[in-house]
């Protein structure tokens, strides 16, 4: 093997370490705000889920109760990892 190509291998394998280091970092729930003035969340999934600012509250206004379900149907929900 020549030292060129040993030398292009290592590179290249510099370059994936980066890249999967970067998609770790890429799983952190982020937030933006999207071009109809929603807020986007980032993160979570495949897409993003995006709700106005009064449906966000509504929501969190709830967090008790979402949880309470969540607890009461833990047997029959599932994980994503």
């Amino acid at each position: 093997m020549s030292e060129d190509l040993a030398k292009e291998i290592e590179r290249l394998k510099a370059e994936n370490e980066k890249l999967k280091a970067d998609k770790k970092k890429s799983r952190d729930i982020t937030f933006k705000v999207s071009a109809k003035g929603a807020v986007s969340v980032y993160g979570m999934g495949r897409f993003p889920v995006t709700l106005y600012k009064e449906q966000w509250e509504k929501l969190l206004d709830k967090r008790d109760d979402i949880l309470e379900f969540i607890a009461e149907n833990e047997a029959e929900l599932k994980t994503k990892e």
